[in-house]
């Protein structure tokens, strides 16, 4: 994966840009050489996060609604079990 590169100037305007959102490595330049890289530590920005765990938490609750259960009958089925296993 190529390094996207950045002046430095650029990268301290923009910096909350590049800490959140930069889902590649950025390599900092000044006049035209680079003089350090900024390495993500996450792949994805965490509002791609939560859209997917939205998206994962409203087919939870379509699928109890079809299975017509209760949430709190799932909850209190699930914690039973798990009392039961220690």
């Amino acid at each position: 994966m190529e390094a996207l590169k950045v002046g430095i100037r650029e990268f301290r305007s923009q910096l909350p840009h590049y800490l959140l959102q930069a889902g590649r490595p950025v390599a900092i330049t000044r006049h035209g050489e680079t003089i350090g890289y900024y390495i993500p530590s996450r792949d994805k920005e965490p509002v791609a996060d939560l859209t997917a765990l939205q998206a994962v938490a409203a087919k939870l609750d379509a699928l109890l609604k079809s299975a017509q259960l209760d949430t709190e009958e799932v909850v209190a089925d699930f914690t039973a079990r798990r009392r039961r296993r220690k």
